[in-house]
């Protein structure tokens, strides 16, 4: 297990402790969670990406490579 240490702002950290977000479940769902739309956002854009190649269908070359391009960057991430 990790620990962490976060230097914030004191008003953000009242206002996240007075709303319970700095428990370790809190903020692993937190990471969790913006891990989740990371992702969607990585398959959106390579999705637009995609579709910005007009009038020519990709090969399946070209979209395994986008896939792994995608894999690749949440491995770097750290996923």
């Amino acid at each position: 297990m990790t620990e962490l240490k976060l230097s914030l702002p004191d008003n953000l950290a009242k206002e996240a402790a007075q709303a319970g977000l700095l428990s370790d479940a809190e903020i692993e769902k937190l990471l969790r969670e913006e891990i989740r739309r990371r992702a969607t956002n990585e398959l959106f854009e390579a999705m637009d990406r995609m579709a910005a190649v007009e009038g020519t269908p990709m090969t399946e070359e070209e979209i395994q490579a986008e896939i792994d391009a995608v894999r690749a960057a949440r491995r770097a991430r750290g996923r």
